[in-house]
């Protein structure tokens, strides 16, 4: 017996291809649209949160503030002066230091090379950051202390003071190297033995590649000072400048080469 014949789907005609590839690429571009959409008020939406809790913790502020200003006044005391009383002596001079430098820095008039040279000394010293925990190491092996009782940031000025690297403190060949290396005075012979770390290092060339880097951005050449004379005010004004000069030079050049000389009549 003779199996039946298959029954294949005819394939599609040319046309129908093409009508079901622009198909396609309206969705993929109709999706593409809604997607960029969405993106977008999602990001206006996350922006205006964000701007509406900054403007309501501004107002939160200024009613707290408002609140206080007002419950002083009943009281019969000074606002300012209750919170002057808040801070700490080191914390006053530490603004009083800021606000000097803050002005110092607003000074962008050039007077001379030296103020100049100062001016970028304070504000590369601005940039140091001392590594506190290494020297508190090195001081309490100079000191004879257990490692770990100084604390980076704190004051130990009392300790300091009482310390006498020459005076019989010393128990060990370490700990007088130490102190040798750390209390130096007109007397001691050590003589660059410190190495720098890795990590000072790489900052240092940090530093170094910012300020290369801010060299190389800043520059006063212009583009076109190898034209001659400046004789425009913006891009436009040159090109234009130029177009004129293709078809007129030829007539003008002697009258201009007479007026530079100061011989025209």
């Amino acid at each position: 017996m003779q199996a039946p014949p298959l029954n294949l789907a005819q394939p599609a005609s040319m046309a129908e291809r093409k009508n079901k590839l622009v198909h396609l690429r309206n969705r993929m571009r109709d999706s593409a649209r809604e997607n960029r959409t969405e993106l977008i008020n999602e990001s206006t939406k996350l922006k205006l949160s964000v701007r509406e809790a900054a403007r309501r913790e501004k107002q939160l502020r200024l009613a707290d503030t408002l609140r206080q200003k007002a419950d002083a006044q009943d009281r019969g005391e000074d606002l300012d002066r209750n919170k002057n009383w808040e801070y700490t002596v080191e914390e006053n001079d530490e603004w009083e230091k800021k606000k000097r430098r803050k002005q110092r820095n607003a000074d962008f008039e050039f007077h001379d090379e030296e103020q100049q040279a100062r001016k970028r000394y304070k504000k590369d010293l601005g940039h140091l950051k001392p590594d506190l925990a290494a020297y508190n190491r090195k001081k309490e092996l100079a000191m004879g202390m257990t490692p770990g009782s100084l604390v980076a940031g704190s004051s130990s000025a009392s300790a300091v003071s009482s310390f006498n690297p020459q005076g019989g403190a010393v128990v060990s060949y370490e700990q007088q190297r130490a102190a040798e290396s750390l209390y130096r005075d007109a007397n001691t012979l050590l003589y660059a033995d410190d190495k720098p770390s890795e990590d000072a290092i790489d900052r240092v060339i940090g530093k170094l590649n910012l300020d290369q880097d801010k060299r190389n951005k800043f520059s006063r050449k212009r583009l076109n000072e190898d034209e001659g004379d400046i004789t425009y005010i913006n891009e436009r004004n040159r090109v234009f400048n130029k177009k004129i000069a293709r078809f007129y030079d030829k007539y003008t050049s002697e009258i201009r080469a007479s007026f530079e000389r100061g011989t025209a009549l």
